[in-house]
């Protein structure tokens, strides 16, 4: 693509940086035939080539966005199916993050948009607050129906029946391994999962421990940012990645790791990519060093013997998260370990489109979000899976709300299958009760 950016303008490193992506796109195309919001909009502009045009024309122009371009780059859901279409390697993901935060920098939105905004950004990284929010929802939850914004009411309707316990092995601390020690990891425990599902975490900890591990939960480390980061919030997001970079390097250079494991697969998306979100910061070199060892709890799995199972008789519906699959390309090794472990695998048909979670996109964009929800759980439900498994958190709460079958985290079926207890929600199911993993 050619582009018409002034010499004064490249000497910006960040347009420097969009200038080198746009130069790489050549109007092929590919990218709208996986792209979700083309798929359920038809609108050119809801691509990813027409929202490259978009930006590009931004940019160009260093001109205040207008609403129709905001609408249009709010609408992405930064799935990232697009790159793995893409056949010249067009990293759409730095270009449209660096576009939301021109968004942010240079746009004066509505005000009901500016308090959503600020709402999340406040409450959702933090795990305290977010359980409080929760409980607040809980009680506007029966009223939802009586909000006009469809936004407020997807909020409330979020809230679980039940905020579960904290789990005090989130709390900073170092958890060792069953027999000799095989590797020293870092556990990443998150925000907002430590509000929704502290089964995630606990299941990782006693798997890995079992199969070698000793467990570090350093302090200091929390969100990884991503919320914030895909808000275009770019002074939050760097703030608390910086926290997670100086806990993590403090343990790289006292007793050494040999990963830092990520058991959600959108925040591991994001801490891969500290090195190029930090790389014109004094944080460079730790960040860099971070990004180098972060590694989904797939891979590290991969690396360590887990036992090969007898076959459970259990059907598994997989579902691919985005971020998992387009963000990091990590495609076969989660079904390679559920088929050790002895259950059967399917997956869905479409297994590349995303279910329309997205970070906090199923709150800001409730009617695309449940579109693609909808089409997600009726591709799952055709292959009459025992148990749905996913490795994101988003992902099970949106397939989980809209099926009664039971949705697990990978880890949890592995934790279960080499000796841990049985998935908690698996067990509701069992009794009647919801699959939904965050309902207690």
């Amino acid at each position: 693509m050619k582009t018409e950016f002034t010499a004064e303008q490249l000497e910006n490193p960040k347009i420097a940086r969009a200038n080198e992506i746009l130069r790489a796109c050549v109007h092929c195309g590919f990218c709208t035939a996986t792209c979700p919001t083309y798929q359920v909009l038809g609108d050119e502009l809801d691509s990813p080539r027409g929202r490259i045009y978009l930006i590009k024309d931004m940019l160009e122009n260093d001109r205040v966005p207008d609403a129709k371009t905001v609408k249009h780059i709010d609408r992405c859901l930064s799935c990232l199916a697009c790159m793995t279409t893409c056949p010249s390697g067009v990293h759409y993901m730095h270009l449209v993050d660096q576009a939301r935060e021109y968004i942010e920098e240079r746009y004066k939105r509505p005000l009901g948009d500016r308090v959503l905004r600020w709402i999340l950004a406040r409450i959702l990284p933090y795990p305290t607050r977010f359980r409080v929010a929760l409980l607040g929802a809980k009680i506007g939850r029966p009223f939802a129906r009586l909000m006009p914004d469809a936004r407020l009411r997807a909020m409330l309707e979020m809230a679980p029946k039940q905020v579960p316990p904290v789990s005090r092995n989130d709390d900073p601390q170092s958890f060792a391994p069953q027999g000799a020690r095989k590797k020293r990891v870092a556990l990443m425990t998150g925000c907002a999962q430590r509000a929704l599902n502290t089964d995630i975490n606990d299941a990782t900890i006693r798997l890995l421990t079992r199969l070698g591990c000793e467990v570090v939960v350093a302090e200091g480390a929390g969100c990884c940012g991503a919320l914030t980061h895909h808000m275009g919030k770019t002074d939050e997001s760097h703030a608390t990645a910086a926290r997670n970079i100086k806990a993590w390097a403090r343990e790289m250079d006292g007793a050494g790791l040999d990963a830092i494991v990520i058991n959600t697969s959108g925040c591991g998306t994001t801490v891969k990519d500290y090195g190029h979100m930090f790389r014109h910061d004094p944080l460079a070199a730790d960040a860099a060093r971070v990004s180098a060892i972060a590694m989904d709890v797939s891979e590290i799995l991969m690396q360590l013997d887990l036992p090969q199972g007898e076959d459970k008789e259990m059907v598994i519906a997989y579902h691919a998260a985005c971020s998992l699959q387009h963000g990091q390309k990590i495609k076969t090794y989660p079904k390679d370990l559920l088929k050790r472990a002895g259950f059967a695998v399917v997956e869905p048909a479409d297994s590349h489109l995303c279910c329309g979670s997205a970070g906090t996109y199923n709150l800001m964009q409730p009617e695309i979000s449940k579109q693609l929800k909808t089409r997600k759980v009726k591709t799952l439900e055709a292959k009459n899976p025992d148990v749905i498994a996913a490795g994101n958190i988003g992902c099970m709460m949106q397939i989980g709300s809209g099926t009664g079958i039971p949705v697990v985290h990978t880890v949890e079926l592995l934790d279960w299958a080499t000796g841990g207890p049985k998935p908690p929600a698996m067990t509701r199911a069992s009794q009647g009760m919801s699959g939904v993993p965050i309902l207690r």
